[in-house]
């Protein structure tokens, strides 16, 4: 089963693509592996926010559904 990603996991997807494009261009290769290294823990992040939010999701969606119609 496939998670979509979140607004949330996009915003770190985000950062990851900024932090490796800009490790491309780095010169000081100690550098740039540290960028590299951050740009995975952003995907990383990206991953376990669109979990978090799916399960948010899914979770009010039940309470809502159990809810009982003369209480809307």
């Amino acid at each position: 089963m496939t998670i979509p990603i979140s607004r949330r996991g996009n915003a770190y997807l985000e950062t990851a693509r900024t932090l490796l494009r800009h490790a491309e261009t780095m010169t000081d290769r100690a550098i740039a592996g540290q960028l590299k290294a951050l740009a995975d823990d952003y995907e990383r992040r990206a991953v376990k926010a669109s979990h978090v939010d799916a399960a948010k999701a899914l979770a009010r969606s039940a309470a809502a559904s159990a809810e009982p119609e003369w209480c809307t």
